[in-house]
Protein backbone atom coordinates (compact mmCIF):
# COMPACT_ATOMS: atom_id res chain seq x y z
CA UNK A 1 0.00 0.00 0.00
CA UNK A 2 2.49 2.20 1.03
CA UNK A 3 4.84 2.06 -2.62
CA UNK A 4 1.87 2.69 -4.29
CA UNK A 5 0.77 5.91 -2.26
CA UNK A 6 4.14 6.85 -2.35
CA UNK A 7 3.82 6.48 -6.74
CA UNK A 8 0.75 7.90 -6.78
CA UNK A 9 1.90 10.73 -5.23
CA UNK A 10 4.99 11.55 -7.56
CA UNK A 11 2.62 10.97 -10.31
CA UNK A 12 0.24 13.61 -9.32
CA UNK A 13 2.83 16.14 -8.98
CA UNK A 14 4.64 15.31 -11.83
CA UNK A 15 2.20 13.40 -14.46
CA UNK A 16 0.83 10.28 -15.75
CA UNK A 17 4.14 10.19 -18.02
CA UNK A 18 6.20 9.62 -14.79
CA UNK A 19 5.29 6.19 -13.96
CA UNK A 20 7.35 4.36 -14.94
CA UNK A 21 10.24 6.07 -14.10
CA UNK A 22 9.17 6.06 -10.68
CA UNK A 23 11.26 3.71 -8.30
CA UNK A 24 10.88 2.72 -4.87
CA UNK A 25 12.89 1.01 -2.12
CA UNK A 26 11.26 1.12 1.36
CA UNK A 27 14.46 0.12 3.68
CA UNK A 28 13.64 -0.02 7.95
CA UNK A 29 15.48 1.93 10.25
CA UNK A 30 15.47 -0.51 13.68
CA UNK A 31 14.37 0.95 16.77
CA UNK A 32 16.90 3.23 18.41
CA UNK A 33 18.78 3.95 15.46
CA UNK A 34 16.51 6.90 14.42
CA UNK A 35 16.59 10.35 16.70
CA UNK A 36 14.30 13.41 16.68
CA UNK A 37 15.36 16.41 18.89
CA UNK A 38 18.34 14.92 19.82
CA UNK A 39 16.25 11.78 21.15
CA UNK A 40 15.92 8.05 19.79
CA UNK A 41 12.21 7.31 18.87
CA UNK A 42 10.82 3.80 18.02
CA UNK A 43 8.67 5.57 15.43
CA UNK A 44 9.58 7.46 12.41
CA UNK A 45 8.43 7.81 8.60
CA UNK A 46 11.33 9.15 6.07
CA UNK A 47 11.57 9.59 2.09
CA UNK A 48 14.29 9.98 -0.02
CA UNK A 49 13.24 10.98 -3.74
CA UNK A 50 15.92 10.82 -5.75
CA UNK A 51 15.40 13.75 -8.59
CA UNK A 52 17.12 15.23 -11.48
CA UNK A 53 18.85 18.04 -10.32
CA UNK A 54 17.36 20.36 -13.10
CA UNK A 55 14.13 20.63 -11.07
CA UNK A 56 15.21 23.36 -8.73
CA UNK A 57 16.52 25.53 -12.08
CA UNK A 58 12.82 25.71 -12.60
CA UNK A 59 10.68 28.95 -12.78
CA UNK A 60 8.31 27.07 -10.79
CA UNK A 61 11.01 24.93 -8.71
CA UNK A 62 9.41 26.18 -5.37
CA UNK A 63 6.29 25.14 -6.26
CA UNK A 64 7.06 21.45 -7.26
CA UNK A 65 9.18 20.68 -4.46
CA UNK A 66 6.80 22.05 -2.40
CA UNK A 67 3.88 19.81 -3.91
CA UNK A 68 6.59 16.92 -3.88
CA UNK A 69 6.92 16.74 0.19
CA UNK A 70 3.56 17.75 0.79
CA UNK A 71 2.18 14.96 -0.96
CA UNK A 72 5.12 11.87 -0.23
CA UNK A 73 4.11 12.84 3.61
CA UNK A 74 0.44 12.95 2.72
CA UNK A 75 0.71 9.52 1.32
CA UNK A 76 3.12 8.13 3.91
CA UNK A 77 0.20 9.37 6.86
CA UNK A 78 -2.59 8.02 4.87
CA UNK A 79 -0.97 4.42 5.08
CA UNK A 80 0.70 4.41 8.20
CA UNK A 81 -1.40 6.47 10.14
CA UNK A 82 -1.53 10.56 10.65
CA UNK A 83 0.29 9.99 13.94
CA UNK A 84 3.20 10.01 12.36
CA UNK A 85 2.73 12.70 10.59
CA UNK A 86 5.12 15.68 12.76
CA UNK A 87 8.22 12.83 12.59
CA UNK A 88 7.79 12.30 9.04
CA UNK A 89 10.91 13.14 6.95
CA UNK A 90 10.74 14.02 3.05
CA UNK A 91 14.53 15.54 1.35
CA UNK A 92 14.56 15.93 -1.99
CA UNK A 93 18.24 14.53 -2.87
CA UNK A 94 19.28 16.15 -6.66
CA UNK A 95 21.30 14.12 -9.26
CA UNK A 96 22.91 15.66 -11.63
CA UNK A 97 22.33 15.25 -15.16
CA UNK A 98 25.75 13.00 -16.05
CA UNK A 99 24.76 10.53 -13.22
CA UNK A 100 21.13 10.01 -14.21
CA UNK A 101 20.77 6.54 -15.89
CA UNK A 102 17.28 4.92 -17.06
CA UNK A 103 17.39 1.24 -18.06
CA UNK A 104 21.10 1.74 -18.36
CA UNK A 105 21.23 4.65 -20.55
CA UNK A 106 21.85 8.35 -20.01
CA UNK A 107 18.93 10.06 -19.26
CA UNK A 108 18.28 12.57 -21.57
Amino acid sequence: MLIAALTDAIVDVYGAWARDLVSIRLTGVPAGRFAQGGKAVDTNASVILGVRAGVFDRPDAAQITARLGAALTDAITRVVGDDLRAGTTVELVASPPERTFVGGALAV
